[in-house]
């Protein structure tokens, strides 16, 4: 239902002279909110007791005749100003048809493709708007004589003709001109009673177009309904829904009810049409689809969890036959920039969604649009609608993820394009940096959180698998015996009841863990540029406020990359260190006794091992808080101190003698460089537990770790089981085996003679015989259960055979890591990137990224001659330098150019070696006075280099 022009020019009169009198007091109703509406009612009350001089302002309202005390007419006596009445009347008649022909100018155009008047619709530079503000802009133009345009020929007869006629019978009620209008030019079908579309009738008018070669027809249809809520949850419906009658039943009855109030706005008062423009600008598309609603309740089929109502197929086969036509799309473009605010309004203030579950429908047919990624719909378009749809309750999400998760994969890459190309247009065109945060964009914001249903939509329709999951520790990790600083203070800690989850991904109750092989790669939904300009010191903050005022891209990890995480995990990790610090100072206080606010360990270096489990256990046992502590390392009889460096070398000698075979707690696999946990190793589950301890802190400390671990037992250490896909990473030859014996045509049984039970080998070489299944050895492998053995033996090999092991790693590896967002954050691929660094060494980047002090720069003698010998290190030795220079051979999450290593100068020639601080990656390097000399020092030192000591 179309409002009436005359009631957009009096709110519009109305706004204009609030405006000029008061230009602060006018804000649009969607955001003055809820409250002022009580306000926006005593007024209109008030207005509607007007007297009839001030409502002589209305040309659509009855003129007042005026009666004598005997009830005939007094005009002899009044004849002067009865003439003035009348000719202020048929004045005001003549402006109201200027005023109108302005308006549909500005909202409907001449029709002229090459129309250069700037105030023309038809203008390829005009600017879209409202109708509020069309009305508004016809008056201002009114005011100083624009320009008016003549109707094009393909405007003729309609709204062209409509003016002209109400031009010539200005006299007459509104009423009687839409009658004229409808009796003069009954020739035309502009299929104004058509309130919803249905792929039928687009092809009837495209067809009657085709004919005429005037497609305007078509392009007011596309856009009265694509610019109405209610018009397009009704349209595309599937043909089960509804049978003809009961469509015919529910259109006559719109049909009916805009006549009604078609009549009973040209009868009403000047403050009941105020009353009803107001209304409809917030209240239109909800109010009547809930009309829509209550009127066909008991014909529209119910739906079931994951149904819709909407035909997909036939809304993407209109799609194509029509944004072939390019003044077609426009209408798409100019529908969608009028329907999203109206959309946002229903979705944030009525709940409309809880009512009528078919509103879905609207952002499915949308999001068919293959054009939506096009330039023309970046600007403003897709912003409003990406904001209209960010606004969907958690179910209607829910929902639309369950449907797109039947999408192809080319689908699902379509929609995630439209979204990453508004992120990236938006973050390109602005200038974001600390002042201006990427997070206050709202485009950004609301782009991004559409991103995350085709996201999870993209998890949900791959390979998944929500079964074998790990079982939680029966223990808990205990607590510490500690006052913690929000006890002290009487609060209680954050995080306690365990970490985050997204809201969506319980409601649908899958993980991205869950998902084996996702649609299209994970890494595509990755921004660059977003990352690029993301300042995440004030995103972390603001995921870990939790305010609905600020937004945090954490909440969003996907688009993130491993580099952005990591530094998102590194403030967690410091800001944790500082409040055990912090809390340590604050205890010490109240018990009155000296505390160590870090973890210390002091060891030796030829009992390292004993030394540094020893004094872990210790922690673990009487206070693991004190693992969250800063880890700060001693080497007994050395002067280093440790900044970081010590640590680091640290962590390296301990996972050296760790995973060394002769100590038996891991089995080395020489085909795939890989360790596995030993089954039948004699060290005590604490062993296992003080490694997990290691390994955590290893990420707590932010250092790199040489371990060689096959995928699954980041999987594990997720929450996810082991199973026979895993195999091929930890155990590949077993893995070739099985899956040889799940494709074998001929008879296993006969041919292979395999029972349930198997055999491994302990240390010493001794047979250990397991069943799978009772009596195992009785039960032959066949053809039919040759499923259920290959799953029963992948279950024991990476789960049962290492359960104890395993369990109490992981309960170590928690320790230190329970409260932290690696969970949330990361996939596991992502997480042994994390621990172990990259295994790309790319010198070039380091080289472009390296700085220089002590009076080197880039284009020095010796600089030039240093990367030359670099770059001409083999593998061994690179990585030799690597650790010389940085404390570790691996290259950061990353790659070497995140590593920001500094070369300065240590004095003239000498015979010295170059030395280096781990902790900072800084290399002291004399200026030797040849390229050989330099070659042969550098050398040295990077062989010999073991140890610490003060310059």
């Amino acid at each position: 239902m179309k409002r009436s022009l005359c009631t957009i020019l009096t709110t519009a009169r109305k706004t204009a002279a609030k405006r000029a009198r008061d230009p602060a007091a006018l804000s649009p109703r969607s955001q003055r909110g809820p409250r002022a509406h009580a306000t926006d009612t005593h007024t209109w009350e008030r207005e509607s007791r007007m007297n009839p001089d001030e409502q002589q302002d209305c040309e659509c309202a009855p003129p007042q005749a005026k009666s004598s005390p005997a009830g005939g007419s007094d005009r002899s006596s009044g004849e002067p100003l009865y003439e003035n009445i009348e000719s202020n009347r048929m004045k005001r008649a003549a402006a109201k048809h200027l005023i109108e022909r302005y308006y549909h100018q500005l909202t409907e155009g001449c029709g002229n493709e090459a129309c250069t008047n700037e105030f023309c619709a038809s203008c390829p530079s005009f600017h879209r708007m409202d109708n509020n503000t069309a009305a508004v802009k016809a008056l201002d133009l009114y005011k100083i004589s624009a320009k008016l345009c003549d109707p094009h020929p393909s405007k003729k007869g309609t709204c062209s003709a409509y003016l002209e006629n109400s031009a010539k019978g200005a006299h007459n009620s509104c009423s009687e001109r839409k009658m004229d209008r409808k009796d003069l030019h009954p020739a035309r079908d502009d299929f104004k009673d058509l309130n919803y579309l249905t792929e039928d009738k687009v092809y009837e008018i495209l067809e009657i177009c085709s004919e005429k070669e005037d497609y305007s027809p078509l392009i007011r249809v596309i856009g009265r309904v694509f610019s109405s809520a209610e018009g397009l949850v009704q349209s595309f419906r599937k043909a089960k829904q509804h049978t003809k009658e009961e469509l015919k039943s529910l259109q006559a009855k719109d049909e009916d009810k805009d006549e009604d109030e078609k009549e009973k706005a040209a009868s009403s008062t000047v403050a009941d049409a105020a009353a009803a423009a107001m209304e409809e600008d917030s209240l239109a598309s909800s109010s009547r689809l809930g009309d829509r609603v209550v009127l066909g309740h008991n014909n529209i089929h119910r739906l079931g969890p994951d149904e819709v109502s909407v035909d997909i197929e036939a809304v993407r086969r209109v799609y194509i036959k029509l944004l072939a036509n390019e003044k077609i799309e426009t209408a798409f473009l100019n529908a969608l920039v009028y329907l999203s605010p109206n959309v946002e309004c229903d979705l944030t203030y009525h709940n409309v969604y809880s009512r009528d579950p078919n509103y879905l429908n609207l952002f499915i047919i949308v999001m068919e649009n293959n054009n939506l990624h096009s330039p023309e719909y970046l600007e403003i378009a897709l912003p409003l609608f990406c904001k209209a749809m960010s606004k969907l309750p958690l179910p209607a999400q829910a929902k639309l993820v369950r449907l797109w998760s039947q999408y192809s994969s080319e689908q699902i890459r379509r929609m995630m394009e439209t979204f990453q190309q508004l992120i990236t247009y938006k973050v390109i065109s602005n200038e974001f940096n600390s002042r201006n945060l990427v997070n206050d964009d709202d485009a950004v914001v609301a782009a991004t959180k559409c991103l995350k249903i085709v996201y999870y939509a993209n998890v949900l329709g791959g390979d998944v698998d929500t079964d074998h999951n790990e079982e939680e520790d029966e223990e808990p990790i205990p607590e510490s015996s500690e006052l913690t600083l929000q006890e002290l203070l009487g609060e209680e800690r954050r995080n306690k009841k365990g970490p985050r989850v997204d809201p969506l991904e319980t409601e649908l109750g899958v993980k991205t863990i869950d998902c084996r092989k996702p649609l299209i790669p994970f890494e595509e939904f990755v921004n660059e540029p977003l990352n690029d300009v993301l300042e995440m010191d004030k995103d972390y903050t603001f995921f870990k406020v939790e305010t609905e005022n600020k937004f945090s891209f954490m909440t969003c990890p996907f688009i993130l990359n491993a580099v952005t995480k990591n530094l998102g995990l590194y403030y967690d990790n410091r800001i944790r260190m500082y409040s055990e610090r912090r809390i340590t100072v604050l205890y010490s206080l109240v018990q009155g006794q000296q505390l160590n606010p870090y973890l210390r360990l002091k060891v030796r270096r030829d009992h390292i091992i004993d030394d540094a489990l020893v004094r872990l256990e210790m922690i673990a046992m009487e206070n693991p808080a004190d693992l969250k502590k800063q880890l700060y390392v001693e080497f007994e009889g050395e002067q280093g101190v440790d900044e970081g460096g010590v640590s680091k070398e640290f962590f390296q000698l301990v996972v050296e003698e760790i995973f060394n075979p002769d100590i038996g707690m891991f089995t080395y696999d020489e085909t795939t460089k890989l360790f596995w946990f030993n089954p039948s190793s004699f060290e005590t589950e604490g062993q296992f537990t003080l490694i997990g301890i290691v390994l955590g802190l290893a990420i707590y400390n932010n250092c790199i770790l040489d371990v060689h671990f096959p995928m699954v037992v980041y999987r594990k250490l997720m929450g996810k089981k082991g199973t026979f896909r895993d195999l091929a990473d930890s155990h590949p030859v077993l893995y070739q085996s099985l899956k040889e014996l799940l494709e074998y045509e001929g008879s296993v049984e006969d041919d292979m003679m395999i029972t349930f039970q198997i055999s491994q080998t302990d240390l010493f070489g001794n047979p250990l015989m397991y069943d799978l299944r009772e009596n195992g050895d009785k039960i032959p492998v066949t053809n039919e259960n040759r499923k259920e053995f290959v799953a029963q033996y992948a279950e024991y090999i990476l789960n049962k055979s290492v359960e104890k092991q395993f369990k109490a790693f992981r309960r170590g590896f928690h320790m230190v890591t329970n409260e932290s967002p690696l969970k949330y954050l990361f996939r596991p691929e992502e997480i042994e990137l994390l621990i172990c660094g990259s295994r790309n060494l790319d010198f070039q980047a380091l080289e472009e990224t390296t700085e220089y002090d002590g009076g080197y720069n880039k284009d020095s003698r010796i600089i030039k001659e240093f990367w030359e010998i670099v770059h001409s290190f083999g593998e061994e030795q690179k990585r030799l330098f690597l650790q010389f220079t940085t404390g570790t051979d691996r290259a950061p999450v990353g790659g070497l150019g995140k590593l920001k290593m500094i070369i300065a100068k240590n004095g003239p020639d000498t015979d010295r070696l170059p030395t280096s601080h781990t902790c900072f990656n800084v290399l002291l390097l004399p200026e030797y006075s040849s390229q050989e000399k330099l070659k042969e020092r550098l050398l040295k030192a990077i062989t010999y280099a073991k140890g610490f000591g003060m310059l």
